[in-house]
C-alpha cells in the first residue's frame, strides 16, 4: 500500500545564476522574509492584540507554502518515489511547530481542533474550491477513479483508526479511562502503517514512466505546478532549512498571539484551531490542487489534495501524541462528539464525491457550503 502518487518530472535543468528559482519563487521568498520580519517586530511594538497575531498568521501561511515548494524541489532531486516520502516527513513542519507550541501552552482544544480542521480544510474547502474553479473553467471534469478511490478509502481507514480512542471514551467501554495508553498504541500503529508504505512508494519509482504527456505535472506529494525551472539541490536545501527555522520562530509568535487574539475577537479555542490554525498551517500550501484543477489536471489535483489529510492522520497526529511529554503535556486522540462526527462526515463525503469519477462546480459549491456550516457550528465552542 502506498500513499504516494508518482508523476514524472518534466522540469528543465536549473537556470542561470538563480539556482532554478523562478520569478514567482523569488517573490514568495521575499514575501516570507518581509512578513517574518514584520511579525517579529510586532512582538516588541505596542499594537492592538489582533495585529501581531494576523501578521504571524499570514507569515506562517506563506512559510507553509515555501516549505512545500522546497520539499517538492528536494524530493524531485531525490527521485519521483521519494518525493511523497520527503513531503510526508517535512511538508507539515509549520503545522507541527504550531501544535507543539500550543501543547506547551496548554491549548489542547486548539490542537485537537487543528488536526480535524486540517482534514476538513483539504477534503471540503480546498477540494470544493478545486471543483468550482475547474468546473467553471473546463466544464464537467473527469478523473481516474482507481487512484481517487484508493486515496479516499485510505483516508476513511486512517480516520477510523484515529477515532478509536474517542469512541472508547464516548461509549464507556472497558477501555475508558485508558485513553492515554490507547492513544499511544494507536499512534505507534499508524506510524508503522506509514512506514510500511514507504518501501512500496520507493519501489514503484523503477516502473515510473520516463516521459511526460500533456497531463504530466509535478509529483503529487504537494509540489507546486508550473515551476519554471528545477531548483538546484543547494538552493532547495538552503531554502528548506531557512524556511523551517523561520517557521519555528513564527509558530511560537503565532501561538503567543493566539490567546490575546481569541479574547479580542471573542472566538473559542476550538474555532481558532479548526479554521484559523488549520488554514494558516496547512490548507494554503495545498492551493496547488486548485491550480492543477484549473489546468484540467484533475488526477494530479485530487492526489495533491487528498495526500495532505492522509499525512495528518498517519503522521502528524501520532507524532504529536508521542512527543507531547517532551514539552510537559499529556495529549490524547480523544475528540469531542462534534469533532468526531465532522471528521467522519468529511471522510465519507470524500468517498462519495470521488466515486463516480466526475466533478462539477456545483459539487464543489456543496463541499464549500458544508465546510462553512461545520466551521460555523464551532463558532461558540
Amino acid at each position: 500500500m502506498s500513499t504516494v502518487e508518482e508523476v514524472p518530472s518534466t522540469a528543465p535543468a536549473p537556470a542561470g545564476g538563480r539556482g532554478g528559482l523562478s520569478g514567482g519563487d523569488l517573490w514568495l521568498i521575499a514575501g516570507c522574509a518581509a512578513l517574518t520580519a514584520l511579525a517579529g517586530a510586532a512582538r516588541v511594538v505596542s499594537l492592538p492584540a489582533v495585529v501581531p497575531f494576523l501578521l504571524a498568521a499570514v507569515a506562517l501561511a506563506l512559510l507553509a507554502s515555501l516549505v512545500g515548494r522546497a520539499v517538492d524541489a528536494l524530493g524531485d532531486r531525490l527521485g519521483a518515489g521519494a518525493t511523497g516520502v520527503v513531503q510526508s516527513a517535512l511538508g507539515n513542519l509549520p503545522e507541527l511547530f504550531v501544535c507543539v507550541f500550543a501543547l506547551r501552552d496548554g491549548l489542547y482544544d486548539v490542537v485537537r481542533a487543528a488536526l480535524v480542521g486540517s482534514v476538513l480544510a483539504n477534503v471540503l474547502l480546498v477540494l470544493g474550491l478545486a471543483f468550482i474553479v475547474g468546473g467553471l473553467r473546463n466544464g464537467t471534469q473527469t478523473f481516474a477513479t482507481s487512484r481517487a478511490r484508493t486515496l479516499s478509502l485510505l483516508l476513511v481507514l486512517s480516520v477510523a483508526a484515529m477515532l478509536i480512542p474517542s469512541l472508547t471514551a464516548a461509549l464507556h467501554t472497558p477501555a475508558a479511562g485508558h485513553e492515554q495508553g490507547l492513544s499511544v498504541v494507536t499512534s505507534v500503529l499508524l506510524l508503522v502503517l506509514f512506514g510500511l508504505s514507504i518501501p512500496a512508494s520507493l519501489a514503484r519509482e523503477e516502473g515510473a514512466p520516463a516521459g511526460g504527456g500533456e497531463g504530466d505535472g509535478p509529483a503529487a506529494g504537494g509540489g507546486a505546478p508550473g515551476l519554471e525551472a528545477r531548483w538546484a539541490l543547494p538552493v532547495a536545501l538552503t531554502v528548506l532549512a531557512a524556511a523551517a527555522v523561520a517557521a519555528a520562530f513564527v509558530s511560537d509568535w503565532f501561538v503567543a498571539g493566539l490567546t490575546p487574539a481569541m479574547d479580542a475577537l471573542h472566538i473559542s479555542q476550538t474555532f481558532a484551531g479548526l479554521v484559523i490554525v488549520a488554514i494558516a498551517g496547512n490548507a494554503v500550501e495545498n492551493v496547488v490542487g486548485i491550480q492543477l484543477a484549473a489546468r484540467n489536471q484533475t488526477d494530479y489535483a485530487l492526489s495533491v489534495i487528498l495526500q495532505s489529510p492522509l499525512q495528518i492522520a498517519l503522521v502528524l497526529a501520532p507524532v504529536l501524541v508521542l512527543i507531547a511529554p517532551l514539552v510537559g503535556a499529556t495529549f490524547t486522540l480523544v475528540l469531542s462528539p462534534l469533532l468526531v462526527a465532522s471528521l467522519l462526515i468529511a471522510a465519507i463525503v470524500t468517498v462519495l464525491v470521488v466515486n463516480d469519477g466526475e466533478s462539477t462546480w456545483l459539487e464543489g459549491a456543496t463541499l464549500v457550503v458544508l465546510y462553512a456550516l461545520i466551521a460555523t457550528s464551532f463558532w461558540w465552542g
